[in-house]
């Protein structure tokens, strides 16, 4: 086996495991945080947690890419490994809302650093025509801790309760990263760098950004608001205001069916979008993400709500497009650290969205779902007039 290919293999695999224990419990915190604090706190703490999620991801983003360029992808990833693990005793060890807080200010460190990463990795073994088949794979293995972590999330709750529940769901997670890491350092080959050296300071980096990536990016803003706004109520919506009202059990065999849809979309669409173009199906991709908070809202039942869980998972049709044509716009030799920069730009300002979707919950979750649904509207039609494709850009070249 070639180095490039044992080196995807090996950060494959990681993803996978890492990528398992990061969903078994995740989705459940909200029901944890109810557990542990009172309701208003609760609340708050949800609100709170949704936030961070957005912006402390947003905070390792850029560094992550700074790190994966200086140190390399197998030091960068085990640094980040390490910190996912603190933050996973952090939950098993504190039984309080505040740790949990501070336990996700670790844990959510490791994707933040993943995304850069393995962008880079992608980038320099896959051949530019197919990048978006590659990126697409990639997704497609995330997508099986994905789909299998909240169901044996919800096995455990099921077994032991909420609070006990969760904490089981943690020490599996601890065990996985674990192992992740001792594989990572086996399978991933050390990489030389060449070319400039990284770039630290991110208003450089925002002046060598593109026109065409900086109006991707404001589109993307615009619609992860739409997704962001609700996005941690979704588990209370289905399991607790819906009329219809399900089990966290169900609730985890749900997000299988989302996570099925995802996948199954991934490929085909990606061989569609290297042959015709990425603008169209990120396009696509965007109106679907528009369309599920006021799906949601509607949905009162389990069978109403099986088919709303379905567009969520539609709402993936074109994402590993969407990275694709990043990374396809972004420099040559700073694609990691400019994927960096546009997540950590991205998600600093998108977190505004998680903490005020906790205030509209408070007001009304219609609200919450409605206010959504008006920003998905914004950055679908943003980035239908402004949004521009790497074929489009290559033809106005040439006509010069």
């Amino acid at each position: 086996m070639s180095s490039n290919k044992r080196s995807m293999a090996g950060l494959l695999g990681m993803v996978v495991l890492v990528g398992m224990g990061e969903h078994l419990a995740e989705r459940f915190l909200p029901l944890y945080l109810q557990e542990l604090a009172a309701s208003s706190t609760a609340i708050l703490a949800i609100g709170i947690l949704a936030g961070m999620d957005d912006l402390l991801s947003a905070l390792y983003s850029f560094p992550g890419g700074y790190l994966n360029d200086r140190l390399g992808t197998k030091r960068a990833l085990l640094v980040f490994n390490i910190l996912s693990m603190a933050g996973y005793l952090c939950v098993i060890l504190i039984p309080t809302w505040w740790a949990v807080l501070l336990g996700a200010a670790f844990f959510i460190s490791w994707s933040a650093i993943s995304l850069p990463a393995t962008m880079d990795l992608v980038a320099r073994i896959v051949p530019k025509n197919r990048r978006t088949l590659g990126v697409s794979a990639l997704a497609l293995v995330r997508r099986i801790p994905k789909m299998l972590g909240p169901v044996l999330g919800g096995v455990c709750i099921a077994l032991w309760g909420v609070a006990n529940g969760v904490r089981a769901a943690f020490i599996l997670a601890l065990g996985l990263a674990l192992v992740a890491a001792v594989l990572q350092q086996v399978m991933i080959e050390d990489e030389t760098r060449t070319g400039r050296s990284p770039e630290s300071n991110p208003l450089r980096l925002w002046r060598e950004m593109p026109p065409a990536l900086r109006n991707l990016l404001f589109s993307d803003i615009l619609i992860r608001f739409c997704e962001r706004i609700p996005d941690a109520f979704v588990v209370i919506w289905v399991t607790r205001t819906m009329a219809g009202h399900v089990s966290e059990l169900t609730f985890g065999w749900l997000s299988a069916v989302e996570h099925m849809t995802a996948v199954l979309v991934y490929l085909p669409v990606a061989y569609m979008a290297d042959r015709f173009g990425k603008k169209p199906f990120v396009l696509i991709t965007f109106g679907f993400f528009t369309c599920f908070p006021l799906a949601l809202l509607h949905a009162q039942s389990l069978w109403a709500v099986i088919p709303v869980f379905v567009l969520r998972g539609l709402k993936e049709f074109g994402e590993p497009t969407r990275k694709a044509l990043i990374m396809d716009l972004a420099p040559e030799d700073r694609k990691a650290a400019m994927f960096g920069l546009y997540y950590l730009i991205r998600d600093v300002l998108v977190a505004f969205a998680a903490f005020g979707g906790a205030w509209l919950w408070m007001v009304s979750p219609r609200l919450n779902l409605l206010v959504a649904f008006g920003f998905g509207v914004l950055g679908t039609l943003w980035f239908a007039w402004r949004g521009k494709d790497v074929r489009l850009l290559a033809d106005a070249r040439a006509e010069k």
